[in-house]
């Protein structure tokens, strides 16, 4: 089985911001691969599926983005999940928006959403789909940028890039990284 993780915050006031497109993406796979509705479980909203041949949870931690780990590891002990097949979705400031990157392991680059994660999985060897929003260019902006919406200008690339991430979430699981990636970069040209 495989976990996919979006990170992000809960409710209606963190809906648009950019730190929630992690949720935006585990909702697009959702509805891409016709996962059942969402259900309360593991401190978050759960849903598992198929993608492929492959048997695929979906989790977007309820706990807020610097607790996610907490749910993150309560499905993961559940499952008796391969930390190889954990995959977080999260945002990412050093990169510029609409940029991907799939990467393994590693350093969380101050990201408390993949620092809780290493405290309750007792690692970072999981993968992360970083998703490039820019930086506000001032380290003092910071908290504030990642928590207002995406601007109206920022919403067509989130709006292709989203689904693109969502219709080739096979590839991952497929462990297929580079053409993921690939692919997803070409449906932004």
């Amino acid at each position: 089985m495989w976990l996919f993780v979006g990170l992000g915050n809960p409710g209606d006031k963190y809906a648009k911001n950019r730190h929630n497109i992690g949720f935006d993406v585990i909702d697009s796979i959702a509805d891409e691969y016709g996962f059942p509705a969402f259900k309360a479980k593991f401190q978050g909203a759960f849903s598992e599926g198929r993608i492929g041949e492959q048997k695929v949870g979906l989790l977007k931690p309820l706990t807020y983005m610097n607790e996610s780990g907490q749910s993150v590891g309560k499905a993961f002990k559940f499952y008796k999940i391969n930390q190889k097949r954990i995959v977080a979705f999260h945002d990412e400031l050093d990169l510029v928006p609409g940029k991907i990157k799939v990467k393994f392991g590693g350093g969380v680059a101050g990201h408390n959403g993949l620092k809780s994660m290493r405290a309750h999985l007792n690692s970072a060897d999981f993968w992360r789909v970083r998703i490039g929003i820019g930086h506000p260019g001032d380290r003092n902006r910071v908290s504030n940028y990642v928590l207002s919406d995406f601007s109206k200008s920022d919403r067509e690339w989130v709006e292709r890039l989203v689904p693109a991430i969502a219709q080739y979430a096979g590839l991952l699981t497929d462990n297929n990284e580079s053409d993921f990636m690939t692919r997803v970069a070409e449906s932004m040209e």
